[in-house]
């Protein structure tokens, strides 16, 4: 199997668009396209990020065995910065399984990203700091120790209400960000 085919297959099983793909290892699109239809070739250093951000490493893709990683630490996690919120995949294979953990640090009287409704559940636990659980047109407040679950039926977000930093983890099932 080719390269590109075989990153192709990879970013499918993961349910991943080129443009998902793209936007998470800071590239384009067309690049994504131009490397799945062998019109291009990733660098190494390029091609070591999108096996990142696809839960497979270098040794992964290239072997035929098919262990499957158990155990990630800082060097696998993938982070999405923003001027708002930070956003940390935990187990950047996640995509593929049943549901995907992240860690969201959101700035002082910030919000995360809208999500829209979808299928599945979703479900918070507050690690630092004061939060709104914004969900449809109802309102709910959670702070450190505290969790959240809900069904992702319709729009939700989380806001910050302090002057500090808040951080939740944050798991979505099945795998939505």
């Amino acid at each position: 199997m080719e390269l590109g085919a075989k990153i192709k297959a990879l970013r499918l099983k993961n349910r991943l668009t080129q443009g998902e793909l793209a936007d998470r290892c800071e590239l384009t699109k067309g690049y994504i396209s131009q490397i799945e239809n062998e019109l291009t070739s990733p660098s190494i250093a390029t091609l070591k990020d999108i096996l990142q951000t696809l839960g497979s490493s270098l040794n992964e893709f290239f072997s035929d065995d098919d262990d499957e990683k158990v155990v990630f630490g800082k060097e696998d996690y993938f982070v999405k910065e923003t001027e708002d919120f930070n956003v940390t995949w935990l187990v950047p294979s996640a995509q593929k399984n049943v549901m995907e953990a992240i860690r969201i640090e959101i700035e002082p009287y910030k919000c995360s990203e809208n999500d829209l409704p979808h299928d599945g559940e979703e479900f918070g636990y507050v690690l630092e700091g004061k939060i709104r659980v914004n969900l449809g047109k109802r309102k709910f407040v959670a702070t450190k120790g505290e969790t959240f679950y809900f069904r992702a039926d319709k729009t939700h977000y989380i806001q910050n209400l302090t002057d500090k930093k808040a951080v939740v983890l944050w798991l979505s099932c099945p795998p939505n960000f």
